[in-house]
């Protein structure tokens, strides 16, 4: 099956927000101190006004999607100068296993690229997030621990940086 990665259309947000909430609460990531975190999570409308949304689909339908934050990005959590981000990169859970986790994230490598000034891509995830690891570390994201931080007490973030 060929995966396409496109912007997401206002049709899709929903269920792209469903998705992506599910992904975080299928895999245990939100503990009670983030049960809040899930209507951001479904907040897709939100991110598109912040940033580009991608989407993964396949003659299946969608398959999951991420947020790119450019540089200035309200929605970037630890991008500095130079930098671009990603966030809230989801896959449902019958799509996981086909490439469409790093399909997306190599559309976000993609588009970091084509913006003048940015050298670096960089993503915040959880320690329970393993798969998506495993793509950041075949991709050559580098861990950066100098810059976790925890958004919420209890929840630290673990950083990855990436030169273009």
């Amino acid at each position: 099956m060929d995966i396409v990665i496109r912007a997401a259309l206002p049709a899709e947000y929903e269920q792209l927000g469903e998705i992506t909430a599910q992904a975080y609460l299928g895999d245990g990531l939100l503990g009670s101190g983030e049960a809040f975190y899930v209507a951001v999570l479904r907040d897709v409308a939100g991110r598109a006004a912040d940033a580009e949304v991608l989407v993964a689909v396949d003659e299946s339908g969608l398959l999951g999607g991420v947020a790119f934050a450019p540089p200035g990005s309200p929605l970037a959590d630890v991008a500095g100068p130079g930098e671009a981000e990603f966030r809230m990169l989801a896959v449902s859970s019958e799509a996981r296993g086909r490439g469409a986790g790093e399909a997306l994230v190599r559309a976000c490598m993609a588009r970091a690229r084509e913006l003048e000034g940015v050298t670096h891509l960089v993503l915040s995830t959880q320690r329970g997030m393993t798969g998506a690891q495993r793509i950041y570390d075949r991709l050559g994201f580098v861990r950066t621990p100098e810059r976790d931080w925890a958004p919420v007490p209890g929840l630290t973030l673990l950083t990855y940086r990436l030169e273009l």
